[in-house]
């Protein structure tokens, strides 16, 4: 699986972007998609996850009820709106792929399989 992200740029806090991510490749039906981030010197970590039919989303307490993450018609695309956003939310985003499902609402970087190359999002105070 192929993934490609876009949408970073810079935003002021108490901003809105939003991130997307297309994916290809084979069965993309059959994988979970979801976003990682990694901040300048810190480890990356996870954000959120969809499943197959876009009808269950999971969020890292740091951003639950500030972003939104979907994935139109169960297809190959997933979006990240991220609201309201801090300067703790400035790192590179990366969004990722799992083959079949996640059996944890908290997954880390080893429950993905595929990654995207990243795309930054940079928040001023």
């Amino acid at each position: 699986v192929q993934l490609q992200a876009s949408g970073g740029g810079l935003v002021r806090a108490g901003g809105s972007l939003k991130l997307s991510c297309t994916a290809s490749g084979r069965n993309i039906g059959a994988h979970e998609l979801g976003w990682f981030r990694q901040a300048s010197g810190k480890e990356r970590e996870y954000v959120a996850h969809i499943n197959w039919t876009g009808g269950f989303a999971y969020y890292a307490d740091s951003v639950e009820g500030r972003f939104t993450i979907s994935r139109p018609h169960a297809g190959n695309t997933v979006a990240l709106q991220m609201n309201f956003l801090k300067p703790e939310d400035t790192a590179v985003y990366y969004c990722a792929a799992a083959f079949g499902a996640i059996a944890t609402s908290r997954p880390t970087r080893s429950d993905f399989d595929s990654w995207g190359q990243g795309t930054l999002v940079t928040v001023s105070s």
